[in-house]
């Protein structure tokens, strides 16, 4: 009979071969490029080569673009810089950073963590870090800005392991995407995909933008507690023997807090509140110019689309205030060293950023990407399996596509005209087929490098752990990734078999129907 020692030390000596064959992979940026080599060689070999599978987008056949012809070639030089400075992850980090820069080297967030310290019982921080990340889907990239290099801070500052806090975070930021009890942008966006793949069926169908809503305010519960006992039971133990030897000096140090510390923060505090007020009060009305046709989670509302900018403000406004008042800042030119720190920081990013650009662009405009899903979906639909066979299927169709489309919407704009009417057909409603999408999209996130956070991600931990490589990071998610990819799929399954509506205005079949 294996014992828990035997399983644990068995699981050890797993995650401790992920992280050596994946640490011999090249630097991040030069996978990339070699990923972006890859996709030359292959668009042209399949250039010539007719396909069946139909474009949900085009409603023609796929065909795959040459990249080394001399059009794409040029194309490709001319549009460099553009397609490097548009990459959207690149913008979203650097705007957010110079205003979390400012609070940061303030004292203003060394402050608050150390207020918040006080009040969190060490037993519970894990679930709380998760918690915060799940909510921050709610401002939608704010976690991988903020949470997760934040949980890596008090970990630390704690006396635990801060890649620990790290993992924490990034299983609640990313791998827990589709679990959120506040609604947000991703909602109405995969809802619109959802129902018009319905209305292929059926013209006249209407899907709600909440029909999730439900099942992904109570998978929360489920996120926080496999995450939990993932977090404190296997990865940090696992890193007891990891050292930390980076560059910790400028990390916030927990001494005790005076009281003009505790004022600056409170004034700081108040007046970041006092922003957020302003922003609820014109947002509020009916015709406010926040909204877009009247609603506020609409991601084409300014709102949604202000998210980054308003996270930038309300970071550097009450970082400066905070500064000036404790006098951390004596002069305009500190706040701007501040911001320049950030920057810093940031440069081995950036590198990382070009070549991830330039893969991402090749990758999609060769159509490689929305062959791949097509004619996985199609695969699926020819087995013709059971409901909840065909429901597990697409769940883990979908975790595998997503380790090479990471786009949420980008993927199901493929997949929700191919899914959709094919379990409408077998007696399964577009609401179920969209839940078993977003389970699988979200519990692969947390083990690609092409997901473009990802290499952030491995930055924030060689802050603690140098030799951080890309293995590191996949080996210490790899835990999460596999609980949440079978823990949710049955939780799903479960969920269905129940009868519980997945949602407002949602419905489904049961499984014996």
């Amino acid at each position: 009979m294996t014992t828990t020692t035997e399983k644990q030390g068995a699981i050890a000596r797993f995650l401790n071969f992920i992280e050596r064959v994946g640490n011999k992979l090249p630097d991040p940026a030069i996978i990339f490029l070699f990923a972006l080599v890859v996709v030359w060689f292959l668009s042209w070999l399949l250039s010539g080569t007719s396909f069946d599978a139909i474009d949900p987008r085009t409603g023609e056949a796929i065909q795959i673009k040459n990249m080394l012809s001399g059009d794409s070639l040029a194309n490709f030089l001319s549009s460099m810089v553009k397609t490097f400075t548009g990459f959207a992850p690149l913008g979203v980090v650097l705007v957010a950073m110079l205003g979390v820069g400012v609070a940061e080297h303030s004292g203003y967030i060394n402050t608050g963590i150390k207020l918040m310290l006080k009040r969190t019982p060490k037993f519970l921080l894990t679930p709380v870090v998760i918690l915060v990340g799940i909510v921050s889907h709610t401002a939608t990239d704010a976690g991988y800005v903020l949470v997760i290099p934040l949980a890596g801070v008090i970990y630390y500052s704690m006396g635990r392991h801060p890649l620990a806090g790290i993992a924490a975070a990034f299983a609640g930021v990313s791998g827990g995407f589709s679990a959120n009890f506040v609604p947000s942008g991703i909602d109405p966006l995969l809802q619109s995909f959802t129902q018009t793949g319905a209305q292929i069926i059926q013209p006249a169908m209407e899907v709600n933008p909440l029909n999730n809503y439900y099942f992904t305010s109570i998978s929360s519960i489920f996120i926080i507690l496999v995450g939990w006992y993932i977090t404190d039971k296997i990865i940090e133990p696992r890193l007891q023997k990891t050292k930390v030897d980076g560059d910790t000096d400028d990390l916030p140090k927990f001494d005790e807090i005076t009281s003009k510390e505790k004022k600056g923060f409170l004034l700081a505090t108040a007046v970041m509140l006092a922003g957020l007020g302003l922003l609820a009060y014109v947002s509020l009305p009916a015709d406010s110019a926040m909204r877009y046709n009247g609603e506020l989670t609409n991601f084409k509302a300014p709102i949604m689309q202000s998210i980054v900018p308003l996270i930038f403000l309300l970071f550097w406004i009450p970082g400066a205030i905070y500064g000036f008042f404790v006098g951390t800042f004596k002069k305009t030119k500190d706040m701007i060293d501040a911001m320049s720190k950030a920057m810093g920081g940031m440069a081995y990013y950036i590198v990382m950023a070009f070549f991830c650009a330039l893969f991402v662009a090749a990758f999609a405009n060769s159509n490689l990407g929305a062959l791949l899903a097509i004619k996985g979906a199609q695969g699926l639909q020819a087995l013709a399996l059971p409901s909840a066979v065909t429901i597990v299927g697409i769940i883990f169709l979908t975790a595998f596509v997503n380790l090479f489309v990471g786009s949420a919407s980008g993927k199901w704009a493929l997949l929700a005209p191919i899914f959709v009417p094919m379990l409408m057909q077998l007696g399964i409603s577009p609401d179920l087929t969209q839940a078993a999408y977003r389970v699988g999209d979200s519990s692969s996130n947390i083990i690609t490098p092409l997901m473009p956070y990802f290499p952030l991600v491995v930055v924030y931990c060689q802050k603690y752990v140098k030799d951080t490589g890309i293995g590191t990071l996949v080996a210490m998610m790899l835990p999460f990734s596999i609980a949440f990819l079978v823990g949710w799929t049955l939780f799903l399954l479960a969920y269905w078999g129940f009868g519980i509506p997945l949602g407002v205005q949602a419905s489904y079949v049961y499984p014996a129907g």
